[in-house]
């Protein structure tokens, strides 16, 4: 299932080195941060709003939208989705009553 998210990963590290007149993804890391969080909140937002709808195949749409854009995120940030496969994998099968009183 995560080979998708490696593959990704590596051609959104590539797009760093990209002419942002010729890269979606590169005008995104070219526009800074704060473009690359307004775009999550956006896709976030588009997902919850077709949730709403009961529209399955918008939310996996929107879905796919907010993942993508979450992972230019973490790649501007030079981090790797293993990372956070990592550490979904140290929650699991954690009572998530537990895990969150951990974060105290």
């Amino acid at each position: 299932m995560s080979d998708i998210l490696k593959e990704l990963a590596q051609v959104l590290e590539e797009r760093k080195q990209a002419d942002p007149e010729s890269s979606y993804v590169a005008g995104l890391y070219a526009r800074g941060l704060d473009t690359i969080l307004k775009k999550i909140g956006e896709e976030a937002t588009e997902t919850v709003m077709a949730a709403k709808d009961g529209d399955r195949d918008k939310v996996i749409y929107e879905t796919a939208d907010l993942w993508f854009h979450t992972l230019v995120l973490l790649a501007s940030m030079d981090i790797h989705p293993d990372e956070v496969l990592a550490e979904l994998g140290r929650r699991f099968g954690v009572s998530g009553v537990e895990e969150k009183a951990s974060r105290k």
